[in-house]
């Protein structure tokens, strides 16, 4: 009898209490960790694909498509447009020539990539670095050029070349046309994104980066030809 101690004499109502105890534990755990499930489906279910960004981009992706077109056809064929008196024609001519499955590409380049992935790293940035500081103004800006800007031009020559089954030719595009396009985007987007993120808020920042993507968009379609 000494041999089973307190334990061992009390062993159906030891075993009895901590039944009890150990199914509140589990009544006690269990909405909590329905709670979290919850709260991951209703996170995973809360996004939404960012569509007005991605229909600015692909409208603004077209309108710096178009502009670098009818300046390649107008230089190509400046002496001949120039003789032309009557305006008209000289449009006519300008358009007839249009490739709308270049304007196509990069439409669905700012559509499905341009605009819903810059919406996100702008998300992204000002998630990591919420106050408004000099400090942070100058990394979201130095990150901006050394992520973003490197990801934009191998995102587009890559989607370009694919449309077009060129994807062998990918490294010598790469090598010949990255690093000037890189450049030229430097001296444009450093004092645009200085503007960006100090002044425009975050609901317009994705608008207010897609106008100047008119200029960015001639840029990366001037190469498209090359």
């Amino acid at each position: 009898m000494g041999s089973m101690g307190v334990g061992g004499w009390m062993g159906p109502f030891h075993d009895n209490i901590h039944g009890r105890r150990d199914k509140k534990r589990n009544k006690e755990t269990r909405p909590s960790s329905s709670r979290d499930s919850a709260g991951g489906a209703s996170t995973a279910a809360s996004y939404r694909f960012p569509l007005r960004q991605a229909a600015t981009a692909a409208s603004l992706a077209l309108t710096g498509d178009t502009i670098a077109q009818l300046r390649q056809r107008w230089v190509r064929n400046k002496d001949t447009l120039s003789r032309s008196e009557d305006f008209k024609d000289t449009a006519s001519s300008l358009l007839c020539e249009h490739d709308w499955i270049r304007s196509l590409r990069m439409a669905s380049y700012g559509f499905l990539l341009y605009g819903p992935g810059s919406y996100a790293w702008y998300q992204f940035l000002d998630h990591c670095m919420p106050k408004q500081n000099v400090q942070n103004l100058m990394m979201k800006v130095l990150l901006n050029q050394v992520v973003l800007g490197p990801a934009v031009i191998a995102v587009v020559f890559a989607w370009n070349n694919l449309w077009q089954g060129k994807l062998a030719e990918l490294p010598n595009k790469y090598k010949k046309d990255a690093l000037p396009t890189l450049c030229t985007g430097f001296r444009f987007w450093v004092p645009v994104s200085i503007v960006n993120f100090w002044i425009i808020p975050l609901q317009a920042r994705v608008a207010f980066m897609s106008m100047g993507s008119i200029f960015w968009n001639f840029v990366l379609s001037s190469t498209m030809s090359r």
